[in-house]
Formats: structure tokens, sequence, C-alpha cells
């Protein structure tokens, strides 16, 4: 029982790799906890298939791709969009591109297992197409809570004049893998989360752009 709480409190408070956990998703939103033949890639790379806890999903937005991309590369804006982001900041100059990294974090609330803190997410972009695909790693860190390492892969897609937007990521760790299945309920919940903001923003500002 106290693994299970443990993966519970983990799991709803993780934000910093994958959104805020426990929102609906949009009803357009896909998910797909998957198979290895459809895996989203960047660059020939895609995530940890061998690790225990792995979603996919994808939404297509009513934006152009280059306000998509802009907005989803912007790292150091994620917090105004991005409602579990709490801050987020660049560790090297420049356009995003592989090798760059970036630190953000999110508040965890208090729970029978582990005060309340900030988990820390260091990422490191390794592959990155421009308006194509995206795919980082990295661990998130905080007082009793800890995922080793997260891959998380993006892709953009015009598609008749609207943007198929694919995103997968994987967790591992000890703490994350004592209640897979939650944790991977969770991670879906995260990524519907991030996609539903994204298509928010980018939707608001292309309205905006309209009038």
């Amino acid at each position: 029982m106290k693994n299970r709480v443990f993966a519970v409190a983990t799991a709803v408070v993780v934000a910093g790799l994958v959104g805020t956990a426990g929102a609906p998703a949009r009803a357009e939103v896909r998910r797909d906890v998957g198979s290895d033949h459809a895996t989203v890639r960047c660059a020939g790379r895609t995530v940890d298939t061998a690790a225990k806890i792995r979603y996919r999903t994808e939404t297509t937005i009513d934006a152009p791709l280059r306000t998509i991309w802009k907005i989803q590369t912007d790292v150091e804006r994620w917090p105004s969009w991005q409602k579990p982001v709490s801050s987020s900041k660049r560790l090297d100059r420049g356009p995003l591109r592989p090798g760059s990294s970036f630190r953000w974090t999110t508040p965890v609330l208090e729970t029978a297992l582990n005060p309340a803190t900030t988990l820390v997410v260091t990422s490191t972009v390794r592959q990155l197409q421009h308006q194509r695909c995206l795919r980082w790693d990295g661990p998130a860190v905080g007082a009793g809570l800890r995922i080793d390492e997260g891959v998380h892969v993006w892709t953009f897609t015009e598609i008749g004049g609207r943007v198929l937007v694919r995103t997968e990521e994987t967790w591992r760790g000890d703490q994350v893998e004592q209640d897979v299945s939650f944790s991977t309920v969770a991670l879906g919940a995260g990524l519907e989360t991030w996609l539903t903001e994204l298509k928010t923003r980018a939707e608001r500002e292309c309205d905006r752009a309209r009038r």
C-alpha cells in the first residue's frame, strides 16, 4: 500500500516532464500507449523503447506551423502558457539546437510521504529538425521525488492547412516504476494537457493575428 500511495503522489505532482496530470483531454486528442512500429521519431531517434512507462498521443492545431514551433521552442516562456511550469531557464544562448539545455521547475504539494518542494527538471536537446521535430531527455529531481530519465519526442506535420502534433515520452526510475500502470496513466494525462495548452495558446495567437 505504501508503494502505491508513493506512486500516486509522485505521478500526480510530476509536471516537469509532462505537463499537469489529471486534466481532461480534448475530444480530438487521440491516445495510444504505443507499440514499437508507430513510435514518434526525430532524426531517426525515438523514446526509450525498453522503458516500462511509455505514452504516445497527438492532436491537430489550427495555426501556422511557425507559430506552434516558436511557442514550443521558446522554452523560457513556457510559464506564460503552461500552468504547471513555474520557471524555465536556458542554460545556453541562441536558438534551441542539439546540445541546448534548459532547467525548469514545478511546485510539488505536500503529501504524507514528502514535504512541499520544487521538482527541478534538466532537459538536454538531443535531436532537432527545424519546424519538424524535437527530442530531449533528462532527469527530474525533488525532495523525495525522482525520475531518473525522461525521453520526450515531438513531431510537427502540416496537413491541409493545419498542423498534426504528435508526442511520445518514456520514464525510467525505481520510484515511478513501483506502480507502472498508474504512472503510465499519469504520464498520459500530463501529455494530453500539454497538447491542449499548446493548442489553446497557438490558436489564440492565430486568432489575434487575424483581427
